[in-house]
């Protein structure tokens, strides 16, 4: 007899695939909802996940449901959807958001969750596509102690790093944090590179000092390993997650009555890129963008070397 929760998953995209394969993997039975893409929901229904018809159906078969959607209205619309997770009623439900949401989002849906007698847990999601598949992600948590107790054996299937930073909305607060810095790092990237190519410095030149330097880092490894080696699968994070991401970090800063001069930065450079119809690159080639509008080809700088 199987004693484990019954988990449910919905979301089967770059991230949601490898996680929901993982917790699979571990013996969790498991409902899915994918979205216009079947190939992530086939594999998982063929590894013995059944296929939810909403997420109110998942809601009543299921003890946990993640969520790993791309924005806050994603995550608002499957809870509280005539066929939300809401409408099930399900009173001891625990839902595990890994979205990258917006912390005033997460902070209401908690209130309402609760007030049915169901927990909201926020853990939203470190690394990459790659890692989601190795089952080593990194878990930034917000939880009460006694649903993080609940739901980590869980999270571990997919995670290598579980950090319980606090209670609901924490987790969030973190990731749009730890995200500043990150896109900050691939505007900084951007126009350095721009910069060097101007002045005569080839990007592989660029790449060897400052990889080798105190300033490498694994962001600028898969950075570069998209930019340089023209990799398109080295960071699969598209310019348009970026530019919501860095707007929710600009509304969180605003919230909390500060003043935002370098996230205000970011968001502009994430934002002339869409507005190129870039957004849905990949960050990496948001470098291809800034170097355009300064009248470089990068990837002919690059075959050049």
């Amino acid at each position: 007899m199987n004693d484990k929760p019954t988990i449910g998953f919905i979301g089967l995209g770059h991230m949601g695939h490898g996680m929901a394969s993982n917790i699979r993997k571990a013996g969790y039975e498991m409902q899915v909802k994918g979205n216009r893409n079947r190939t992530p929901v086939d594999s998982l229904v063929g590894q013995g996940a059944v296929e939810a018809p909403h997420p109110k159906a998942m809601a009543e078969a299921c003890d946990i449901i993640f969520v790993c959607l791309s924005n806050s209205p994603q995550v608002e619309q499957v809870i509280r959807a005539e066929d939300g997770i809401l409408a099930a009623g399900k009173r001891g439900l625990i839902v595990v958001d890994t979205t990258t949401s917006n912390p005033v989002s997460t902070m209401a849906l908690s209130a309402e969750l609760e007030a049915a007698g169901m927990h909201l847990v926020d853990a939203p999601l470190g690394r990459t596509p790659v890692e989601a598949e190795a089952g080593t992600l990194d878990a930034m948590v917000g939880a009460d102690d006694a649903t993080f107790d609940v739901v980590r054996p869980v999270i571990d299937c997919w995670a290598g790093t579980i950090t319980h930073l606090g209670p609901v909305g924490s987790g969030h607060k973190m990731k749009l944090v730890m995200n500043f810095l990150s896109l900050g790092y691939a505007s900084l990237y951007a126009e350095a590179f721009t910069m060097a190519t101007k002045v005569g410095l080839s990007p592989q030149a660029v790449r060897g000092v400052i990889g080798g330097s105190r300033m490498g880092c694994g962001f600028f490894e898969t950075f570069t390993k998209g930019m340089v080696d023209r990799d398109r699968d080295a960071h699969k994070f598209s310019i348009d997650n970026a530019a919501k991401d860095i707007g929710y970090v600009a509304a969180m800063a605003m919230d909390a009555g500060m003043a935002n001069p370098m996230s205000s930065a970011v968001r502009n450079a994430f934002a002339l890129a869409q507005a190129q119809g870039k957004g849905g690159d990949y960050v990496p080639f948001l470098a291809d963008h800034v170097a355009g509008i300064n009248g470089v080809d990068l990837e002919a700088e690059v075959r050049k070397g």
